[in-house]
């Protein structure tokens, strides 16, 4: 009974990073840029919530929708103001960028508001404990893993049977030919960041109601752990990265459950380190033949 009670909050947990994750498996999918910057996204989604809640005395659902709105728009300014320039630029200036505009957003928060913690009120959701065939659950993880999986299967429903969702495909499967058809590929990467940015934003403040604490530099971790489950599932595939965050977070739960709490976050880094020399194209990418 303790595994399935560590499977569920380890679901709760990867649901998280598969959220993040969808984020940076889009924008590679679509501009093949690792952006590093939307750990901090997540981060600024989760401070979004906080004050939402605090100063705006907003329920859950609507500071989930205000704070999936504000960081679709600071995706987008993102996007537009350091992406789009380098749009023709190497690859290696296009990461460096990203990883510059992560330690601005990181220390740009920290000069305004300060270093300190913030705690999420702990009576946003109801904790409730349900008893399933032995094993108890908390009402909170299942209102969370419910809401993440409806945001992951609204997702697929944008990119399969929307116009945006043709348009981004039509982008990822070849940009020039899709400029040719008269798809306005600019408007349809900036699409791409708003959507993956609104999830970050979700996943901020599905943390911030779950782990209650927050800070300035929270999205550090996460981020990085939601790029191992994109790999993990295969970078640029959007199934892959809802199943490598749900694995990613099991694995974790796992772990600790069997008293390696000290290298719950070390696990995420040996995996990456296992998929990338045994099985470099995820779980469910393919492997590519390149001419050279």
């Amino acid at each position: 009974m303790e595994i399935i009670q560590q499977l569920v909050n380890g679901i709760s947990l990867g649901s998280i990073y598969a959220l993040i994750a969808l984020g940076y498996t889009m924008v590679y999918g679509i501009v093949k840029l690792i952006n590093f910057a939307h750990g901090d996204v997540f981060m600024v989604g989760s401070f979004v919530g906080f004050y939402s809640i605090t100063f705006l005395h907003l329920s859950f659902f609507p500071t989930l929708i205000l704070s999936m709105v504000a960081c679709a728009l600071f995706g987008v300014l993102i996007e537009r103001i350091a992406y789009k320039p380098l749009r023709n630029a190497t690859r290696i200036a296009a990461l460096i960028t990203a990883i510059g505009v992560s330690l601005l957003i990181e220390n740009g928060m920290i000069f305004f508001r300060g270093a300190q913690l913030e705690a999420y009120p702990n009576d946003i959701l109801p904790t409730n404990k349900i008893d399933v065939l032995g094993v108890t659950v908390e009402s909170k993880s299942l209102l969370i893993l419910c809401v993440s999986v409806a945001l992951m299967i609204i997702l697929q429903f944008v990119v399969h049977k929307t116009k945006i969702g043709k348009a981004m495909r039509a982008v990822s499967h070849d940009a020039e030919a899709a400029k040719l058809m008269g798809i306005n590929v600019d408007n349809t990467i900036s699409a791409t960041f708003a959507i993956g940015s609104s999830l970050a934003g979700a996943a901020g403040v599905i943390f911030g109601t779950y782990y209650y604490k927050i800070e300035p530099l929270m999205g550090v971790i996460p981020g990085l752990k939601a790029f191992v489950a994109a790999v993990l599932g295969g970078i640029g595939i959007i199934p892959g990265a809802m199943v490598g965050g749900l694995l990613l977070g099991v694995i974790e739960s796992l772990v600790s459950a069997a008293g390696g709490s000290l290298w719950r976050d070390g696990v995420a880094f040996i995996i990456l380190i296992l998929i990338l020399i045994f099985m470099p194209q995820g779980i469910f990418g393919k492997n590519k033949r390149e001419k050279v």
